[in-house]
């Protein structure tokens, strides 16, 4: 992502194009819930492997393209468009595949530790994907991205998830279940609408999507090139910043996750992560910037850790794919506030346009906190089980 959001910028020079890029990342989050009915069906760790033999695939043919020296920025799009139809469900399936193989009481530490893995693998690949570009080029880069994904698509091999065998079993026996995954997506669909709690979370995940993600995020490039006037590498100092306050974050919470209440964490440190951006909207170089950024990855640890730790722990296991497959439809406000943001910057520039996601953000955290706060402040709610 970070090399092909910075060829795209400075291949077209067009910050609404590079909104298209980052958009089309997130395509598929449209079909996550059926991803997570898969899941659910077939065993997540498969999903998870046939994903990672796509990534596997779609890096070879961009390598292919680099050497052959026929890359065009619409060969990137195209991959982006067809990395984007799978890649959205990767963390949901990631989180199924852990609530299947630990107990409740050790989710918040589990999820925690997983988190730890992501933030830390970008921190490291946004700190060295850059060198390597400027180093070496595209080419030698993207040779090492696609060992990356060949390598994972082997180690996900090695998973085991405790209800593979069970759901297996379960539509082996039940004709009707194996030939109607809709019937499946909508019981999951009912089922979350019919828990206020989760109904609520999902509605905070599509908020962050829309008005946080976007511009810690797919707008980040743009940030470093316009606002910061740097390079590649700066970039990835941004990068690296913000998921460096992800790793604090999950690393704190690994400690003393088994201790706090998630539904309240999450409200808190959601209205951080926004007062955080904020002021990052509002720096003028990297001096300021990387710090808030840094304080921002924090906060969102602190927020979507106990998020998907809540919605995992008081998920039934026949439904925990495609309640994760739903939380990743909550993706999709990502794309939606990075094609409205390219428009509102070309026209009220990127302070204004960042101040007013952060406002609508912070409003609404405030109304979903108030709204539910039976499910999300009483100590007594089930989402604020430990």
């Amino acid at each position: 992502m970070l090399i092909l959001s910075w060829y795209v910028l400075v291949e077209t020079g067009s910050v609404l194009l590079l909104t298209v890029f980052a958009s089309l990342l997130y395509l598929g989050t449209l079909l996550a819930p059926m991803f997570g009915v898969m899941g659910d069906r077939i065993g997540h760790r498969n999903v998870l492997c046939a994903m990672r033999a796509v990534y596997a695939t779609l890096a070879s043919a961009m390598t292919l393209f680099i050497f052959t020296g026929v890359l065009t920025p619409v060969h990137v799009l195209i991959i982006a468009s067809l990395m984007g139809i799978v890649r959205p469900s990767d963390l949901g399936m990631r989180a199924a595949l852990v609530g299947d193989t630990m107990p409740g009481d050790r989710l918040m530490g589990a999820m925690s530790i997983q988190r730890t893995t992501q933030d830390s693998a970008r921190v490291a690949g946004a700190l060295t994907g850059a060198g390597l570009v400027t180093t070496f080029g595209m080419g030698p880069a993207y040779v090492i991205v696609v060992g990356l994904y060949a390598a994972s698509f082997l180690l996900t091999l090695k998973a085991r998830g405790a209800g593979t065998a069970q759901h297996r079993a379960k539509y082996s026996g039940d004709a009707s279940a194996r030939v109607s995954p809709w019937r499946d997506l909508k019981a999951g669909v009912a089922y979350v609408w019919a828990a206020p709690h989760l109904r609520a979370a999902m509605y905070m995940a599509f908020l962050v999507n829309l008005t946080a993600f976007p511009l810690t995020n797919g707008l980040l490039p743009y940030v470093a090139k316009a606002i910061y006037r740097t390079d590649q590498t700066g970039l990835g100092y941004l990068v690296a910043s913000f998921a460096g306050g992800a790793l604090l974050g999950s690393i704190f919470l690994s400690r003393i996750g088994h201790s706090i209440h998630p539904a309240r964490v999450m409200i808190v440190f959601c209205a951080v992560w926004y007062a955080a951006v904020l002021v990052f909207a509002q720096m003028q170089s990297s001096v300021g910037g990387i710090p808030m950024l840094m304080l921002a990855g924090l906060a969102q640890s602190l927020c979507m850790v106990p998020m998907s730790a809540m919605l995992l722990r008081t998920t039934g296991a026949e439904f925990r794919g495609c309640v994760m497959g739903i939380r990743m439809l909550m993706i999709y406000g990502v794309p939606i506030g990075l094609l409205a943001s390219g428009p509102l910057i070309a026209r009220l520039g990127y302070h204004a346009t960042a101040t007013l996601y952060c406002v609508i953000g912070l409003a609404f955290t405030a109304l979903i906190a108030v709204r539910w706060r039976d499910n999300f402040w009483r100590l007594d709610a089930v989402s604020n089980t430990r």
